[in-house]
């Protein structure tokens, strides 16, 4: 089996419900679908979700672009998709960065190979280590009552921890914070993303005032910005609250200053940030080995978006223990739950979501059907299509 063409479809998919976090807005997700053909008549297929320039520097343009450019032409045409390990070793030696896009050809290869041998995508990881993992729900920006709201039906969904997104107000933000706690009790698990916009002065004050008023968190995720990781070490020092390190995490020699200066409890995963489920799994060994708890986020996205993700999840033994957030589909619909077909996003079906917990899809490969009429219809305007054949 070769690769005979590969395709970047700009799509763009609207949000029922803006996602407001403490960098910006989000009423749109601007994302890119992937489809690798092969002389089979296999095709592979993966969503970038939202490609958030604030969040790792890539866009739809950068992440087709360089597919198009190089990664296509010089590594994927006419080699075999089984290789995965090959391409991806391949993609590091001819592409800096563009962690994204290399996510997602990594992603869209595991499709084919699961679709050829007839298994999902979880097979090929080493099997399930769980039927299910339990899922926490992230809160976007908001006024108290609002996100009070919003966590106490997400509890009775089932959810098992409630995540508050910093809002671009910091006070409002720490407001919210305690009228959680205030209504959920002592016994609800919480906590808060900052995604580095504090400094290293306001973080270490508004952790104490948290920790004297009683509010208790579980964990902060990423107060500092990702380059300050000696700045986490210091602050970790002086305050009882654990630190999790997501945006500064990204890469393995990133993970090694972490541990070695000591400058978080945990870890937070994407597998996009990773650059894929084969570096994902290197990534989480990496993790074990030094006994650090990980999380794993996605990119607001569909169905297919969530997939990799939902298939690594359940396969490894040591992500499978913690609560997890892949849960991109539920912020398209703006529901807690998701058992069936689903509209309005390119994908016809997502991972199963349901009594707070994400089931892995069970079809061959990612195992998720696209939405042809939905894909023609919200092709993002002013950009093309961009394909490379043999």
């Amino acid at each position: 089996m070769r690769i005979t063409r590969v395709e970047c479809i700009p799509i763009t998919t609207p949000l029922i419900k803006p996602l407001v976090i403490a960098t910006t807005n989000i009423t749109k997700i601007d994302q890119i679908l992937l489809k690798i053909y092969t002389d089979d008549g296999i095709v592979g297929i993966a969503d970038s979700g939202d490609t958030s320039a604030f969040y790792h520097g890539e866009t739809q343009y950068s992440i087709a672009g360089i597919i198009a450019t190089t990664i296509a032409p010089r590594i994927l045409i006419g080699e075999d998709p089984t290789r995965i390990e090959k391409i991806v070793a391949m993609m590091d030696l001819l592409v800096r960065d563009n962690h994204h896009a290399k996510s997602m050809v990594d992603a869209a290869l595991h499709d084919i190979k699961g679709k050829a041998l007839g298994v999902p995508v979880y097979q090929l990881l080493g099997g399930k280590s769980v039927d299910a993992v339990d899922l926490g729900f992230v809160l976007m920006a908001g006024p108290a009552d609002q996100v009070v709201s919003e966590a106490q039906k997400a509890l009775s969904h089932g959810f098992k921890l409630i995540k508050l997104k910093m809002s671009p107000d910091y006070e409002m933000g720490l407001r919210g914070a305690r009228a959680l706690r205030e209504a959920l009790g002592d016994g609800a698990r919480l906590m808060m993303d900052v995604n580095g916009m504090w400094s290293y002065d306001f973080a270490l004050m508004a952790l104490r005032r948290m920790e004297k008023e009683g509010v208790n968190l579980e964990l902060i995720e990423q107060p500092l910005p990702y380059w300050d990781i000696e700045g986490m070490a210091r602050l970790r020092q002086k305050v009882d609250t654990p630190i999790f390190a997501d945006e500064s995490a990204k890469e393995l020699q990133h993970l090694k200053e972490i541990i070695d200066r000591q400058a978080a409890d945990g870890l937070f995963l994407k597998v996009q940030k990773a650059g894929g489920l084969i570096k994902s799994q290197r990534w989480l060994a990496m993790a074990r080995m030094s006994g650090m708890p990980v999380m794993c986020g996605c990119m607001p996205g569909s169905g297919l978006e969530a997939s990799p993700a939902a298939h690594l999840l359940v396969a490894d033994q040591w992500a499978s223990q913690f609560v997890q957030e892949n849960c991109g589909p539920l912020t398209i619909h703006d529901v807690f739950e998701i058992d069936g077909p689903v509209q309005d996003e390119l994908a016809l079906n997502t991972p199963l979501y349901k009594n707070g917990q994400l089931f892995a899809p069970e079809g061959p490969g990612l195992g998720i059907e696209l939405n042809e009429d939905f894909i023609a219809s919200h092709l993002s305007p002013g950009f093309s299509a961009l394909s490379v054949a043999a």
